[in-house]
């Protein structure tokens, strides 16, 4: 047994971060820092996902899945993130995307969108706008009635692989009024009339991944509707809590790689005539992270396993994407320091992984948000048991 808690995991899910692992290093880990350097997104790479069966291992089998279950979903991405995060986040806006089909859609529709998908083209998923990020509800673009359908109007932002998808899964007010309860989800294909992509983000990490706008003024038909007219906001957190599962899987991916970095660094590296290593300085701070990384990792495990046994994940999920990141934060942080100046500058391994890790704090759910769901589940849990008392 290693310093660092392992998963026993079934065959089925150790199947598929073998396939994870081998496919990391033989393609992702290799261009991590090249596609991290260049801003640029790692076509190449997206054969290899679909040959592998990772860019649809969460969907049913007769979809073109692999059928895999969620603790497999997060061990395979833990495991790409270790080499490389921008592949890492590529799978996870797979998931996200997807999901709201998964969950409510028509028969139609997951015939149509999550078919591509196992074939790697990607669906993704568009809840989040300037004015409306933490505050989901808050959105602004509207789906009014026209005709049969609905006129889509807006402009959504932050859009992981936005431009490379074809299609959208969009959420839109369809009765401002009602503000939460009037809110619904769509299916956009970009090639329509109306739809416009012109805005990628300048990223500090994940680099090779592709985030973008999306304008909208066009029109959908009643079977680009996902699931029940205003009830797109609880389906959005419905698919966020799964989503953010697999976010902690990307921040300890990246936590185990600034991990064993850190420990190799302090091992090789001497001051005053022996191993940094055996200065305590160095050596609790290493303690420090295996501990908590592995904690982190026990949280995330059960969170995938509860969620696999048809259990709600909204808390636990919640505490396991805060733990992760904020745990990932910190062995990222450490790492640097042990590698001292080269740490700091390009290209190393550990300056990219500090700034790969930052998102994960944000995207799916800021640490703030997960605190805030976190608190309301602590005060429904104390106001029922005083009622029982």
């Amino acid at each position: 047994m290693g310093v660092i808690w392992e998963p026993r995991l079934d065959a089925a899910a150790a199947g598929w971060r073998e396939r994870a692992r081998t496919a990391t290093v033989r393609q992702f880990a290799p261009l991590a820092a090249e596609i991290d350097r260049d801003q640029r997104y790692p076509h190449e790479s997206i054969p290899v996902l679909v040959e592998s069966g990772l860019c649809g291992m969460f969907l049913p089998v007769e979809h073109g899945g692999g059928g895999a279950s969620l603790t497999a979903l997060t061990a395979a991405a833990e495991e790409v993130a270790k080499g490389c995060a921008t592949t890492a986040a590529i799978i996870s806006t797979y998931q996200l995307g997807a999901f709201p089909i998964l969950l409510e859609g028509s028969d139609a529709q997951k015939r149509t969108y999550l078919g591509a998908l196992a074939r790697g083209r990607s669906i993704s998923f568009a809840l989040s706008e300037q004015g409306s990020g933490s505050d989901a509800a808050a959105l602004a673009t509207t789906a009014v009635r026209e005709g049969a359908g609905w006129r889509l109007r807006g402009e959504k932002f932050w859009i992981g692989n936005g431009g490379i998808s074809r299609f959208y899964v969009v959420f839109a007010k369809t009765e401002p009024a009602a503000g939460a309860h009037g809110i619904s989800a769509f299916v956009v294909d970009k090639e329509k009339p109306g739809v416009v992509v012109d805005h990628y983000s300048d990223k500090m990490g994940i680099r090779g991944t592709r985030t973008s706008n999306l304008k909208l003024d066009t029109l959908v038909g009643p079977e680009d509707l996902v699931g029940t007219e205003h009830r797109g906001l609880r389906l959005a957190f419905r698919t966020l809590d799964v989503g953010r599962v697999v976010v902690a899987a990307q921040a300890l991916g990246i936590a185990l790689a600034a991990y064993e970095a850190a420990r190799d660094r302090a091992l090789a590296r001497r001051a005053f005539g022996q191993p940094i290593v055996d200065f305590q300085g160095i050596a609790f701070q290493l303690a420090d992270v295996a501990t908590t990384v592995s904690a982190a990792r026990m949280m995330m495990y059960e969170a995938a396993r509860a969620y696999d046994a048809g259990e709600s994940v909204t808390t636990i999920g919640a505490m396991a994407k805060l733990h992760a990141t904020e745990v990932a934060h910190r062995a990222v942080d450490i790492a640097v320091q042990i590698w001292g100046g080269e740490g700091y500058c390009r290209p190393s391994l550990v300056e990219r992984l500090y700034r790969d890790q930052r998102i994960t704090e944000v995207y799916e759910g800021t640490s703030e948000i997960q605190r805030l769901v976190v608190g309301r589940a602590i005060k429904a849990e104390a106001e029922a048991l005083a009622k029982v008392a």
